[in-house]
């Protein structure tokens, strides 16, 4: 992990609460371990919230409607498994047995979870002026650079697309899949009653997104 702190500057006070943010719940499982990254995901997700908050606020004169869109651009799950996967997160992280053979330290929902799980461990260690300097410094570049694209919000595009008819859209999850640790969510929307669209992700939004997905892509035919 030290090639991971070089790289950010960053100079670790309680390296203990870094491994525990790099720790799945299949290896606490595994090694009797005290806890895995799920409360500092818990943290860090309010920490992340607010320092792109706090950017946006001070350096974009936009209303809080366009704000609200481009934070979400920035701190949803696509944004953050970016962030791990350009910083090599998946070099650092701990994963049981079970996790590893099914590719865990490379799935996308581990991978975003364990960035803000990071983000919550340097709120802590370093507080938050600190952590709030490294975060603008891994999340900025990609705010300014206009060809970086890692998100489309399906679901605003849909919810959009419809209200110009008055219609209601309503997301329905039909099947859940897998163990704990690595579900598999199936939702299905409807737009006034009537199936549209259905989309499989490893979270229920990721699913909804991909239900959006396929609804705008069938009423664009």
């Amino acid at each position: 992990m030290k090639q991971l702190f070089d790289k950010l500057g960053i100079l670790p006070n309680d390296l203990k609460l870094y491994q525990t943010a790099f720790s799945h719940s299949s290896y606490v499982n595994e090694h009797n371990s005290k806890s895995d990254y799920e409360r500092l995901e818990f943290l860090g997700d309010k920490v992340l919230d607010l320092v792109i908050s706090d950017y946006l606020y001070n350096n974009f004169d936009k209303n809080e409607g366009d704000m609200t869109k481009i934070r979400a651009r920035y701190v949803c799950e696509n944004a953050c498994f970016k962030y791990a996967t350009d910083l090599n997160f998946s070099d650092y992280i701990k994963v049981g047995h079970g996790e590893e053979s099914d590719g865990g330290r490379f799935k996308k929902v581990i991978l975003a979870d364990i960035f803000e799980s990071f983000c919550g461990a340097m709120y802590l260690d370093l507080g938050f002026y600190r952590a709030k300097e490294v975060i603008l410094s891994i999340i900025v570049p990609y705010i300014l650079n206009p060809d970086v694209e890692f998100f489309s919000d399906y679901k605003s595009a849909l919810q959009e697309y419809v209200q110009i008819d008055g219609q209601s859209v309503v997301y329905e999850l039909v099947g859940e899949t897998g163990p704990a640790h690595n579900k598999e969510f199936q939702v299905v929307l409807k737009v006034d009653g009537i199936v549209l669209g259905s989309g499989v992700g490893s979270s229920k939004k990721e699913a909804e997104q991909e239900a959006a997905k396929d609804a705008l892509t069938k009423m664009a035919r």
